[in-house]
């Protein structure tokens, strides 16, 4: 009989990681299955437990952990008891978590606890908020850990798990960004009804839970920036953390006729969105990560990402209010954002102007 092996995703963000390695291990003739919950099971964000039921060859076991504004102690604590539930009368030989999600940490905890193997996908990230914290915890409660990079595995290192039990794998969902992604843009407009306009940016700004407080105005800071620039926009919701709310609102009161808002894309859309996009703007890890990857200019606006590795096409912006921007410029034939703020004089030494 097979080993099973059980990824918990709760996340679109999540999954677009995991679906590669739980692809790779389904065709090396393991018994893959997903605990899914989270965003994943509300409609709000996409009900995007859908796009886990098509992977083949895999089970899929949801779990509704959360109604639309339970606090994150609340969700930590139905998630446990859940994931507990569940895994007694499962029994996986192993469960792959990812991140720094309070879902993965749950898990994280009843593998912990009942002693079942459990392995942590990108520890080792910093961030500088809460979601830091709780990826530290993930990886110490975690027995094999597979990282994005040297120095994530040095930080995995430092928290004193062993060297042999820390794999340096790359962030994986870039595999799948470096291969065609089966879509053409024609398909990814008619399918999400986006603006026509080819000149256009990506905009994803997630709460931060430590600010919920001011979400709102940062929100409506960069959104009222975006609204004045005049250029269209494809908006993607943001997580469901605390402040989440406060930016929908925001996000409503844009001009439709350039504001594309959309509560998620599948993975492979989002992917050739990214590559015909002109830049990418809020505090998305997909700012930092995969925008570098394909070439694509982003601005990291807040606190979110702080502390993250960087490339020289990322430009960062913080306090993140107030923003202004202005309409674009032309460079050798391509498009450029350019953003003014009264730390003006730090953004040209950064070469900010530039983007």
């Amino acid at each position: 009989m097979p080993r099973s092996v059980l990824f918990v995703t709760g996340t679109r963000a999540d999954f677009g990681k995991l679906e590669p390695l739980a692809i790779a291990t389904r065709n090396a003739s393991f018994e893959v299955s997903f605990f899914t919950t989270g965003m994943h099971m509300l409609e709000r964000y996409g009900l995007t437990k859908l796009e886990v039921h098509r992977t083949p060859g895999v089970q899929v076991h949801e779990f509704l952990n959360q109604r639309i504004g339970d606090p994150q102690d609340m969700v930590l604590a139905k998630t446990v008891t859940g994931f507990s539930d569940f895994v007694k009368e499962f029994a996986p030989d192993l469960v792959v978590i990812h991140g720094d999600r309070v879902e993965a940490l749950a898990c994280a905890l009843v593998c912990a606890t009942n002693y079942i193997r459990c392995a942590h996908i990108e520890g080792g990230e910093v961030s500088g908020t809460i979601d830091e914290i709780y990826r530290h915890c993930n990886s110490k409660l975690a027995s094999q850990h597979f990282v994005s990079s040297d120095d994530a595995a040095r930080r995995v290192m430092a928290l004193g798990e062993p060297a042999a039990n820390i794999h340096t794998i790359g962030s994986p969902e870039l595999d799948f960004h470096a291969s065609p992604s089966g879509v053409t843009f024609a398909q990814v407009q008619a399918r999400y009804d986006l603006l026509k306009a080819e000149d256009y940016g990506i905009c994803v700004f997630h709460p931060v839970t430590s600010e919920a407080d001011t979400m709102g105005t940062q929100a409506d800071a960069l959104f009222g920036a975006l609204a004045q620039s005049g250029r269209n926009f494809v908006v993607i919701a943001p997580n469901n953390d605390p402040g989440s709310a406060a930016i929908f609102d925001a996000i409503a009161q844009m001009p439709q006729e350039r504001f594309r808002a959309l509560p998620s894309m599948r993975f492979a859309h989002f992917s050739e969105l990214m590559k015909n996009a002109k830049a990418m703007i809020g505090n998305s890890s997909a700012g930092v990560r995969e925008a570098p990857f394909l070439g694509l200019p982003s601005l990291d606006i807040g606190t979110r990402q702080t502390n993250r590795a960087k490339s020289p096409s990322v430009f960062s912006q913080t306090p993140p209010i107030p923003i202004r921007l202005r309409s674009s410029s032309k460079h050798s034939g391509a498009s450029h954002i350019r953003v003014m703020t009264p730390l003006a004089a730090a953004a040209r030494q950064s070469g900010l102007s530039q983007f």
